[in-house]
């Protein structure tokens, strides 16, 4: 199950969509999807979440909570719409785009994905493009 939450004044306008496009994402991948909750707010609700949890004074466009066990996904993803407009404009893109490679990126790290090396990095990323490439 998939459920996405809004503590910010933005609402996806097309759930069921991204909702199949994961659940895909995460067959492909190998794992079966228990539950991942997407929550959608501002700079300073992650922010507040960055300090008290990760001790990271830091402004971020997405936190995962995994709470996978062996190949079931589940987790909580909580995604700055604000950061993510922000990203889009540094990166030439359009929002949707941007906020469909958070929305991806998340669910990568809980099927074992890292993003700390450049090696890993770029695996990331390419994955993220594979499933992109799905959607558009």
């Amino acid at each position: 199950m998939i459920n996405f939450n809004y503590e910010t004044n933005f609402v996806l306008d097309n759930e069921e969509l991204i909702s199949k496009w994961v659940q895909e994402a995460i067959a492909s991948e190998g794992f079966k999807l228990e539950e991942i909750n997407y929550v959608f707010c501002d700079d300073e609700y992650l922010h507040k979440l960055n300090v008290e949890f990760l001790n990271h004074d830091t402004l971020t466009d997405i936190i995962s909570f995994d709470y996978t066990v062996g190949k079931i996904i589940q987790g909580d993803i909580f995604i700055s719409v604000e950061r993510v407009v922000d990203n889009a404009k540094e990166f030439n893109t359009v929002f949707s785009d941007e906020l469909s490679r958070v929305i991806i990126h998340g669910v990568l790290h809980y099927c074992g994905y890292k993003d700390k090396t450049d090696e890993d990095a770029q695996l990331m990323r390419d994955k993220e493009n594979h499933y992109l490439s799905q959607l558009l």
